[in-house]
Order: structure tokens, then sequence, then C-alpha cells
């Protein structure tokens, strides 16, 4: 924990001081070296805001306290989702408030991008916000579970079914057999199941949920809303009865994973109707690359025999990062992120206590030491030439050596771990053969031999992994930059931002990007 207090809490500033004020040792060892100091101050210095309480929207929440989600509402959720929609919820209805008075767009329309199971189109479309939400989402059996939450959170009446006993009892002989029943008017006040389904209000004071099963691969929504107008004859409320078939839309997501936030960025200068984005993203290891070809975990994963495969490998995808003209062109050249550096942005350091650090690091260093042991059986031979780069954890044949989730009762020790990982891995259909031939010798003095080897390199290990970790905040910093960017260079947009919304602790994906459509743009496109 001193490490990773010294990387991400501890002032700097004494270090730095003079005389009898500069301290002779730290925490009971010596100062840290400058060039280190140099570094955390430099990592610090490009990393961006993540308190809430220090920004605008938290002094907002002071003056009028966010509304707390009703349990029929939060029902589902855990403890991180009611907090992130709850505060996420009262960001939306205050923006659209702001943007109503301020720059005299009114909304009539949320479209969620990837709503999941519509949690937070929930929470908007009930009181106190009672908003029109358009939840767009790719998976129907999301959508059917999201529908029974609907119903639970009374913005739909319960179904009842209507059977027809009589039916049923006319197919019924005097010997038990049951034959089929005439064909009779037998049918059930059942909800159509289609592309666009409408949810009605419940009651008055409750928005609507309309469902659209759309398949998100830019940011054209033109026919989401060509349904969004077919359906506002339906809707009783006095600004969507002003648009006459032209809503007036804003994007928001709740945590869309890779590339789905810059196609809900691009949607605000692609479609008409849409005004205003907010959108907070997640899963950075899944956004793509624009300027160069994907990068692999495994690289020798992806095979290039076949030409399609190889034209699909070495391809850049226009949709990925960076979207802004100023990154691409940074240098003349441009950053680039691999899918090592994306998939440590997600990673949150800052949360790392001492018991949870401890196991972190410790299941890495026996995995790590677990594939010295395969190299020194023979399991896995070193990386050859071509392979230089790769990862280390590859079988000789290329395929990975996937040991998954063990008990916990694996990591009380070294020698627990090696023998509840060889306890899967010699079942393996394909390669239990292999490890009972080469590690069939290995006994618990020969495990433990390497425990105490190798005990020394832990240390190491964690070292370097806490670096990264915290030096991958400046990786997020880009991809939020980046978006910001974007959003600057476009025309159309009057105003963009990007602030924090969540408490770090809870969720540390926490930044929202907001942009804001130039007053009069959505007539002139």
């Amino acid at each position: 924990m001193d490490f990773l207090d010294l990387l991400m809490r501890e002032p700097l500033k004494q270090f730095y001081a003079t005389g009898t004020e500069r301290p002779e040792q730290w925490r009971g060892g010596p100062l840290p070296p400058a060039s280190m100091l140099k570094y955390i101050e430099e990592v610090r210095k490009h990393l961006l805001l993540r308190i809430p309480a220090a920004s605008q929207c938290a002094r907002n929440r002071a003056v009028k306290p966010v509304q707390k989600l009703a349990w029929h509402v939060a029902v589902g959720m855990t403890v991180k989702k009611v907090h992130e929609v709850g505060l996420f919820s009262s960001y939306v209805d205050k923006l659209m408030s702001t943007m109503a008075s301020a720059y005299n767009h009114n909304i009539s329309h949320l479209v969620d991008f990837g709503s999941g199971q519509n949690y937070l189109g929930r929470a908007l479309a009930s009181p106190p916000y009672s908003k029109h939400i358009v939840a767009i989402e790719t998976k129907g059996h999301n959508q059917d579970k999201a529908k029974q939450f609907d119903t639970i959170a009374k913005l739909t009446p319960r179904q009842r079914y209507m059977y027809n006993k009589k039916a049923t009892i006319a197919g019924r002989e005097l010997d038990g057999v049951t034959r089929t029943p005439p064909e009779q008017d037998q049918s059930v006040a059942v909800e159509k199941e289609r592309i666009g389904v409408k949810v009605d209000p419940a009651a008055d004071g409750v928005g609507s949920v309309q469902y659209v099963e759309h398949f998100i691969k830019d940011g054209d929504l033109s026919d989401v809303v060509e349904q969004v107008a077919a359906s506002e004859s339906s809707i009783d409320d006095p600004i969507v009865g002003t648009m006459e078939n032209n809503p007036n839309i804003m994007v928001m997501s709740l945590h869309s994973c890779g590339n789905l936030v810059h196609h809900g960025l691009r949607s605000l200068v692609m479609n008409k109707a849409v005004t205003a984005v907010a959108m907070v993203g997640c899963c950075y290891n899944l956004v793509t690359e624009r300027l160069s070809p994907a990068t692999y975990k495994l690289p020798e994963l992806r095979p290039s025999a076949h030409p399609r495969v190889e034209l699909e490998s070495t391809a850049c995808d226009p949709h990925g990062f960076p979207m802004s003209e100023r990154l691409c062109n940074l240098h003349g050249q441009g950053i680039r992120l691999n899918i090592t550096a994306r998939m440590m942005a997600v990673q949150a350091p800052q949360n790392w206590g001492e018991k949870d650090s401890n196991g972190f690091f410790t299941r890495h260093f026996y995995r790590a030491l677990l594939q010295r042991i395969f190299l020194d059986k023979g399991v896995v031979g070193p990386p050859s030439v071509d392979n230089i780069g790769g990862s280390p954890l590859g079988h000789s044949s290329g395929t990975p050596i996937i040991i998954g989730s063990l008990r916990k009762a694996c990591y009380a020790d070294f020698v627990s771990y090696v023998r509840g990982a060889l306890a899967k891995l010699t079942v393996n259909p394909e390669r239990g053969a292999l490890f009972k031939e080469k590690l069939s010798d290995l006994t618990d003095d020969d495990i433990e031999y390497y425990a105490q080897q190798y005990a020394h390199r832990k240390k190491e290990l964690s070292a370097i992994w806490s670096l990264m970790a915290f030096s991958a905040g400046v990786v997020e910093a880009v991809i939020v930059a980046d978006r910001y960017s974007w959003l600057k260079e476009q025309r159309e947009v009057a105003h963009a931002w990007a602030e924090p919304v969540f408490d770090y602790a809870l969720s540390p994906r926490n930044l929202v990007i907001v942009g804001v459509k130039r007053q009069g743009e959505a007539e002139t496109l």
C-alpha cells in the first residue's frame, strides 16, 4: 500500500523541500528517487477531475437534492446501479430544464443507446420525472425482462389472461384421454411482440417507454426517429403534441461499451431530430482503432492464412479511436492505443484497498509462477523469434492456457493453487493428457521450492501492475478528451463539456460527455 499511496495519494511537495523541512526518509525507508517523483507528477497532471463534489453538477445537487428511487423502480438493481441511475436521472432532468430555459430546446423524447434492461429509462419514465423514453436494444431477452420490470414499476398494467374453460373441457373424453379441443375463440389478451412496441402509461403523471429493436452500427437513427414520430399521436403531453411528427430528441446512455459512445455522439450531427447527447462510456478495451489495425492480447491466435481474415486483421475502423481530427493529426502521425493500454484504462487503482490489493497481486503472482513451472516442465516452450512481443501465456500450439476461476481455498498458498489449477487442467478433453504426462511427478516440495525461489519477484510484479494501472489513467483522459474535442470540432455543436457525475468509489467510470446542438441547426440540417 505504501507504493500505491505514493503514486496516488501522497503529497509530493514534501520531497522538494529544502533544508530542515526536507524529510530524511519516507515511511521508514529511503526517499523515492527524483525520476520517480517527476514521473508521478507528470501522470497526476494529466489525470481528469474525478470528484463530483468539485464539479458544477454537485453544487446544483446541493440546491436541489437528488430524488431517491422508489423501491418498485429500483427492482433488479444493485447498490452500484441504484447510485448511478439515481444520479444520472437527476442529471438528465436538470440538463433538459437548462436546455429549455437557456437554449430554447424542448426535448420531447430521450433515446437510450443500448438500454439493456432499461433501468435508466424506467427511472426517467416514472414520477417525478415522467419522461418519454425510447429504449434501443439489440437483444430481445433484455427487452422481455425490461417489460416485466416495467409492470412492477407500474408503468404498464399487469396482463390478465382470459381462459375458455368450456373449450378446454370439450377436448376431454370420459376415458380421461385429452384430445385436441374444437377450434373456438380462446384468444388471450397478450401484448404484441414486435419491433417498436409502445408501452402506454399506466396512469396520469407517468411517462412512457417505447422499445425499439435496432442494431446500432453508426449514428444514423432515421428508422428509429420514424417509429418515434409514428407513435407521438398516442402520447398526451403538451411538448410532444407541438412537435407535429418532428420529435426533439436527446440521446443518452449509461455506460455504453466501446464504440457505442462514438455512435451516440455522431448521432448529434447525423440526425436532424437529435438536439443533445449525454453519454457515459465504459469498456475502453472494446473500442476499435482508427489509425492502425486491431491489436490482440494474444496476437499469435489471429491466423492470417485466409485472405479474408488477413484483410480483416489489417483493416482500420473509421468508427474507432481517435474520433477527433486533433488527435488523428497530432505530431503528424496521430495517437494510437493498443489493447493493453485500453484494457488497463478500465482499472480503478484509487479504489484498491490493502486487503483486496494483496489478493489481486497474489493471484497474478501465482499465475505467473505457475507459467514458470509450465515452461520448466516442457508444457510450453520459450517464445520463438517470430513471436517476440507476443503473449507469454500461450501453449506451444498457440492456444492459451486458461485456468479460469478457482475456489477461495486454492489461494491459501501456492501449493493449493497449483493443485487446484491442475485438477481443472488435467480433465481438459483436449490437453488433459499432456498435463498429466508432463506434471505427474510434480511434488508438493517441488511446488514449495518455486514459491520460495521466486518469492522476491512478487513485489516486482505488484509494482509493475500498480504503475500500469496508475499510468492508464492518462489513457482514459486521452479517450475522454478525444470525444470532447470531436464535439468541439463540429460546426453544428454549440456547447460541449465533460464532468463527473458519480462517486468514483462506487462507479469509477463516472465521466459524462455532453453536447448541445446550436439553436436553429436542427431546422437547417
